[in-house]
């Protein structure tokens, strides 16, 4: 997006927060509060919907667990999220290619 059209859509987008009275702070507000909701999440899609499990069972949800989904298939991995799986450490000086040609492609 270029420059001149995304000043021209915040512009738009202030004057209409000012018409109706929202303030910066209540987009942040909000902002924050959908961050720490999604990763209360237990059950997220794949376009990003998302349910902590509490209360009624999203229609999302129930729509794909009526045409056959599994509940598990949809269960946040939060193992995956908290830890980045460490790589796993490489000797580099018992390479067979270092400092030929191939090592530089």
């Amino acid at each position: 997006m270029d420059e001149r059209k995304r000043d021209s859509i915040v512009a738009y987008l202030r004057r209409r927060m000012a018409e109706v009275g929202i303030e910066i702070a209540d987009v942040a507000k909000a902002i924050a509060e959908d961050e720490l909701r999604q990763k209360s999440a237990r059950y997220r899609s794949a376009t990003g919907d998302a349910w902590s499990g509490d209360g009624d069972m999203p229609q999302w949800l129930r729509q794909a667990l009526s045409a056959g989904q599994s509940l598990e298939h949809f269960a946040v991995d939060r193992t995956i999220q908290s830890a980045p799986a460490a790589s796993p450490q490489i000797d580099w000086h018992q390479d067979p290619f270092a400092g030929s040609r191939l090592a530089t492609m």
